[in-house]
């Protein structure tokens, strides 16, 4: 054997393969600037990751990631405050109109009610969770619980997650007043995280070891179920630009629909979309 050879081969293999992982982010050498980004707090690990490794290739680029809910998103990216603007609902017509807005969905996610950890109610049923949050049904023992109240918390108006929610698991079902209300997936799991008698829903790509999501209606809540369609509360995520994105802003966004974006939208536990 040609030891030689066989070294060279797998030198060359490697620089390949380098090159091809590179290649994605190729497209931001030469530029330079900042970009913004607001909106759905469903995005931020896509957001955030995909920015990191811009930045990490071209110190020139600087990328800044923030929440604040879909509406937000909408209404930053339409007067000019951030470059894109995230929503994890489709952009409404009259949105659309009064900002000229773009939209562009790049992945697949769904929408889990959660428990805490230690509550020990495994199952719930649609009709329950609705009667749950129209504050007819208001103790734990009702739903085959440990006796005690029911916290209840809810997403902000425009939340995208909060839509999805109120469109497919309580069928636009009445919104009892004591719902509490909190602003992001991450304040949802901190305060169903620290309630043992707390009830909230989070996108599936949230949920870790401090909540719990019991089955819906005999649904799993993942991302594979979700995928083949047996799960089916699921929503689209959404970037939104104001016009037709130009510049950082187009080459960010083409990149989110590269291979390498592809398998940062799948470690963020949510399932990657073509480009339309």
């Amino acid at each position: 054997m040609n030891v030689k050879k066989v070294f060279l081969s797998a030198a060359l293999a490697l620089a390949v393969a380098s090159a091809a992982a590179a290649a994605p982010l190729d497209a931001f050498k030469g530029m330079s600037g900042t970009m913004d980004i607001a909106g759905g707090t469903a995005h931020i690990p896509v957001m955030k990751e995909a920015a990191k490794r811009i930045m990490s290739v071209n110190p020139e680029i600087r990328i800044t990631v923030a929440g604040g809910g879909s509406g937000v998103g909408v209404k930053q990216v339409g007067e000019g405050l951030v470059a894109i603007g995230n929503t994890g609902r489709p952009l409404k017509e009259k949105e659309i109109a009064q900002y000229g807005l773009k939209t562009f969905p790049f992945a697949i996610d769904g929408v889990a009610v959660v428990v805490n950890p230690a509550n020990p109610v495994g199952a719930l049923t649609k009709e329950q969770v609705a009667a749950i949050y129209a504050g007819t049904v208001k103790d734990w023992s009702e739903v085959g619980g440990t006796a005690g109240a029911i916290n209840v918390f809810g997403r902000e108006d425009g939340s995208g997650t909060r839509e999805v929610f109120t469109d497919k698991v309580i069928s636009k079902g009445e919104l009892a007043p004591s719902v509490n209300v909190v602003n992001s997936n991450g304040a949802m799991k901190t305060a169903v995280g620290g309630d043992e008698r707390a009830i909230g829903y989070v996108g599936i790509g949230h949920i870790d070891a401090s909540v719990k999501a019991p089955t819906l209606d005999g649904m799993t809540a993942t991302q594979e179920n979700a995928a083949n369609g047996s799960y089916t509360v699921v929503r689209d995520l959404f970037m939104n630009t104001k016009g037709e994105p130009q510049g950082l802003t187009k080459a960010f966004i083409d990149y989110i629909y590269t291979d390498e974006g592809a398998e940062i939208i799948r470690k963020s536990g949510y399932i990657p979309l073509p480009r339309k």
